[in-house]
């Protein structure tokens, strides 16, 4: 009898405030539909528990609400009940602390995701996160930003960057969509490989 493997525990969550324009300013970016879906579908793939949209408006949530709303028990639920599946572990939240207190996992590290090392932060190796979550149990709140990232003070709050994700050389090309980005990671932390 084969013993089922262990699904580490892990939340993840899509922060849309603090984040950087491309002129540094520290701005709320807009939530957009692709994210909801496509980074849900990737969530519920690999196991992830939670997948938060943190954005501090409240009409910002609203669209995601009514989005979430239609796939799950409007026309789009029975159109599509592979949808209603992905989308059922999706919540929103105003803040990250009001997204950690929801999952209720307070010993969780806490991973931001960034495209090159902070100061000041440890950053970990995908293959450190992944014995500290596979071998360790420990469990894990993996942040992704939008815009042009979050910010320093933000990633400063919490245990840990996860190292960033290198493109091919010579040009190592670092502008994923957040949604590749989330897949990458996912298949990298999460994957049965």
């Amino acid at each position: 009898m084969s013993e089922t493997p262990l699904v580490p525990r892990l939340a993840v969550g899509l922060v849309h405030y603090p984040i950087l324009d491309k002129e540094k300013k520290v701005v709320a970016t807009n939530i957009t539909n692709f994210d909801i879906h496509d980074i849900a579908r990737a969530s519920r793939m690999y196991g992830v528990e939670k997948y938060y949209i943190i954005h501090p408006m409240r009409e910002q949530l609203m669209f995601v609400e009514r989005v979430l709303d239609h796939w799950r028990t409007g026309q789009g639920a029975k159109f599509n009940p592979s949808r209603k599946t992905a989308l059922a572990r999706v919540q929103t939240a105003e803040s990250f602390e009001a997204a950690l207190a929801d999952w209720g996992v307070p010993e969780a590290m806490t991973v931001a995701t960034h495209a090159r090392p902070i100061e000041g932060v440890e950053t970990l190796s995908f293959r450190d996160l992944r014995t500290q979550m596979h071998e360790k149990k420990r469990p894990c709140f993996l942040l992704f930003g939008t815009g042009y990232g979050m910010t320093e003070e933000f990633m400063k709050s919490l245990t840990y960057i996860l190292e960033p994700i290198k493109g091919a050389p010579p040009d190592d090309f670092r502008h994923l969509s957040v949604r590749s980005a989330v897949s990458i990671c996912l298949d990298r932390l999460m994957g049965s490989w």
